[in-house]
């Protein structure tokens, strides 16, 4: 990580200054504007008012996408090892038998 840049960001009508490292500035930027989308979307979709509920509804929803996408990433990570598990196995024995040939 390089060097920290402080930035200002505004959520839900709020502004936060953060310092963040300059590579993730954009990252910060465009996830800002995420939030403040899906705080829009529950608030004209569910009528609240209430800031409080909103943060609670993108946090569970945010949270549920990650818990979901670190499920998928240990699925895939298990079947990737399992193949090359396989491959490896696979070829050592076709190598195996092309010594015993020569």
């Amino acid at each position: 990580m390089g060097d920290k840049i402080n930035i200002r960001v505004v959520i839900a009508e709020r502004p936060y200054k953060m310092a963040v490292a300059r590579e993730q500035e954009e990252y910060v930027r465009k996830a800002t504007k995420v939030v403040n989308s899906t705080i829009e979307s529950y608030s004209k979709a569910f009528n609240y008012k209430d800031h409080q509920d909103l943060f609670a509804m993108v946090a569970l929803q945010n949270t549920t996408k990650t818990v979901r996408l670190e499920a998928e990433r240990n699925f895939k990570d298990r079947e990737m090892e399992a193949k090359l598990k396989e491959l490896d196995e696979l070829l050592t024995k076709h190598l195996n038998n092309f010594d015993h040939v020569l």
